[in-house]
């Protein structure tokens, strides 16, 4: 298929359009480069510089590709942030994706990938999540993704639009050649290996009072090339049907504290991880554990890199040779 990736410049994105190019299919990149960096886009993707809140410019890439699909990963991602800016969320992650869903409709590409969060849920009322539980975000950032997936939902009643809403977890861990790096860098997981590298005096734990073992937040790792193969798994799927509807998790099952993802990448680099303990930052939820039980039973997902010292030893590998001080 002919597809288009928005945000393709970044971490997820640029994995999932490297992984789309290895299966054969046509890639194009959109991305403004105000997050990614062009250097991660694979070399045979065909990149555009624009913003996909920018209609004309939509209107001319549609007309030029002639896609097949989207897969939509453009977004403003940090919770915290969203607290202090919520208009900036709203603006970018809702108002612009319905500017990307409108030039959709005008070029007739009724295919959907959307990159989805946790955050929708908010604080669970059970655990794992299901993707029936009760959507009550707790920040912007989870109320400007939840906005687009109602959007998703009235586009495909009225207009027919097939979309797979993919509701992450906590991406982590990298490929042989792409590696996690935000600009400003708010992951845990990378931060703690900076740390490591010496390349941030320590890393901050917000937070030692919530209700979980250690009094630190407890999230759902799930590997980058798992979440990437769901992507692709997602796609094809839309492709078998006329107009889906579909709607999954991507976790591991399985829940980790901060303090004991300190304490695997101690013993994944063999070194000391300074840290120091800062209060609670507001819109963090105590856990995030996914059911991922859905995909793998109706797309017969199999994720394969679900122990947590190998997705550490993975970002670990990558950051070493990488360092954020070279630029690289």
């Amino acid at each position: 298929m002919r597809v288009l990736v928005t945000g393709g410049a970044g971490f997820i994105g640029s994995i999932v359009a490297d992984r789309l190019l290895c299966d054969g299919h046509s890639v194009t990149v959109l991305d403004n480069l105000s997050k990614g960096r062009k250097q991660a886009v694979p070399g045979k993707a065909e990149f555009v510089l624009a913003d996909t809140g920018d209609g004309p410019a939509l209107d001319r890439i549609f007309a030029a590709g002639r896609f097949d699909a989207v897969m939509h990963f453009a977004a403003f991602i940090e919770a915290g942030e969203s607290m202090v800016s919520p208009e900036l969320y709203f603006e970018n992650n809702t108002a612009k994706t319905l500017t990307l869903l409108r030039a959709m409709l005008r070029h007739r590409v009724l295919r959907l990938v959307f990159s989805s969060t946790a955050a929708v849920y908010g604080d669970p009322t059970r655990l794992p999540i299901g993707e029936d539980d009760p959507l009550q975000p707790t920040n912007p950032y989870g109320e400007s993704k939840l906005m687009v997936e109602r959007m998703l939902a009235w586009f495909h009643e009225a207009h027919g639009l097939g979309y797979a809403s993919l509701r992450y977890f906590n991406a982590a861990g990298a490929t042989a050649g792409r590696g996690e790096m935000h600009r400003p860098e708010t992951h845990l997981i990378p931060l703690v290996l900076q740390a490591a590298l010496g390349e941030r005096e320590a890393i901050s734990i917000y937070g030692t009072d919530y209700p979980t073992k250690d009094g630190t937040c407890i999230r759902d790792y799930i590997h980058i090339d798992d979440l990437a193969t769901a992507h692709l798994l997602a796609l094809e799927a839309l492709a078998r049907s006329e107009n889906p509807q579909l709607i999954f998790n991507l976790g591991s099952g399985s829940g980790f504290s901060v303090r004991e993802i300190i304490d695997v990448a101690g013993r994944v680099t063999g070194r000391k991880i300074p840290v120091v303990e800062a209060p609670r930052r507001p819109g963090d939820s105590a856990v995030l554990i996914a059911s991922s039980e859905k995909i793998k039973r109706e797309l017969s997902w199999q994720p394969q890199h679900s122990d947590i010292d190998a997705i550490v030893r993975s970002a670990w590998e990558w950051h070493s040779t990488h360092p954020v001080r070279s630029g690289r």
